[in-house]
């Protein structure tokens, strides 16, 4: 029995726990000593999880031991699928899912810190070929690319790469495009190319993400470690920040004119949380409102600013929101359901969790939770290129 049944189910976000060696075969052999080395030069933890799983490889027991009910088993490295391609299959026919976002975890990592522009687009251009081909083997598979605007000609560049090779979205960092707003027109032909390809961007916690200004951790008291128990993740004063990235860049994005230049482009803000959405949608208004009597580019807009975020944006909950309240707040056209598998946050059951919070909401709502809102922004092209390992869940639904 699947983890999903009677009911059609995508999962917007779901994550690769990328192998030391996951880059190699798609970097150019010039750049390897410019870009350090993924989990550092010498083995750790890490490794050590690593090798671990991949000894269950081939033992049948071990195998099954891994697989079932996964969703509540091990996470990060050691999760069943985490970065083997034919493990993440049998995971889909185990959970059910018809589909699922892939993104990265560490592979970017040496790529944003990389000390020259060729560095950091190498860099790139390896872990979105290493994206395309993890999810080249199934259909419901659908990798994340992630494209630098730090340089418009060479991020078209590489959104051509990355769509060639297969993936089927575009992650931007939440923050500033380089020196420049991402509503630039120097920007005007990557949007135009996603609309073309009937791709979407996302925006996901990562690149951009706004954390506590450092002045503020000087309180007198050791720091705490982080959700994982380490060092280098998110805390608690960092978790209520995350929506401000989100909102300065899509607030950029309507203010100056892309979604009105582009009415086709469609996008995500993934691993945000999402209870601040409906009031975020308010707050736009309200400055339209309040500015337009004297600014003449508000003047010059014909919707208003949440009529174009509901037109092209969908949002994620994490587990233990209350979608039920968000949806009767905020619409139900926003929301979409994720799993964030196999990384911890996801949490063992998240489809149990989004649905204890949603009683008595009708079926039509919990459709576009689960499955429309997920087909709207990945678009036609997209899900057409998933149909057919959709349709035994269409069959069964």
């Amino acid at each position: 029995m699947t983890y999903v049944s009677g009911r059609i189910v995508h999962d917007a976000d779901s994550h690769v726990m990328e192998t030391r060696e996951w880059l190699d075969p798609f970097l150019d052999a010039a750049l390897k000593g410019e870009l350090k080395p993924l989990y550092g030069r010498e083995p750790g933890r890490i490794d050590k999880l690593l090798d671990a799983a991949k000894a269950r490889k081939g033992d049948a027991e071990a195998e099954a031991r891994a697989l079932d009910n996964a969703i509540a088993g091990p996470k990060g490295w050691s999760a069943f699928g985490a970065f083997d391609a034919d493990e993440r299959r049998r995971v889909l026919d185990s959970f059910g899912f018809s589909s699922q976002l892939v993104f990265a975890t560490s592979s970017l990592a040496p790529a944003l810190a990389a000390k020259t522009e060729d560095a950091l687009y190498g860099g790139v251009r390896a872990h979105n070929l290493a994206m395309g081909a993890f999810c080249a083997g199934d259909p419901r598979l659908i990798g994340v690319a992630y494209v630098p605007l730090d340089n418009p000609a060479r991020a078209l560049e590489e959104t051509n790469a990355a769509l060639e090779a297969g993936n089927g979205a575009i992650w931007v960092s939440a923050g500033p495009a380089g020196e420049r707003s991402p509503g630039h027109p120097d920007f005007d032909p990557i949007w135009a190319r996603l609309c073309e390809a009937d791709v979407p961007f996302v925006l996901h916690i990562g690149p951009g993400t706004k954390t506590q200004p450092k002045a503020f951790r000087n309180n007198g008291r050791e720091r705490a470690p982080d959700l994982h128990g380490g060092g280098e993740n998110l805390r608690f004063a960092d978790y209520i920040m995350l929506s401000f990235a989100p909102q300065v860049f899509l607030t950029a994005m309507v203010y100056d004119g892309v979604f009105e230049r582009f009415p086709k482009l469609r996008g995500g803000v993934i691993e945000a949380g999402a209870g601040w959405a409906p009031e975020f949608l308010r707050e736009l208004d309200l400055g339209f409102k309040s500015f337009k009597r004297t600014d003449p580019y508000l003047q010059a807009m014909p919707m208003t600013p949440s009529q174009y975020i509901r037109r092209a944006i969908k949002f994620t909950p994490f587990p233990g929101e209350d979608v039920g309240r968000m949806i009767a707040d905020g619409g139900a056209e926003l929301f979409m359901f994720s799993s964030d598998y196999p990384h911890p946050e996801g949490t063992n059951d998240p489809l149990g969790r989004f649905e204890r919070t949603m009683g008595d909401l009708d079926e039509a709502s919990k459709e576009k939770f689960y499955r429309t809102n997920f087909e709207e922004m990945i678009g036609p092209g997209g899900m057409a290129r998933t149909a057919e390992a959709r349709r035994p869940a269409l069959a069964s639904a």
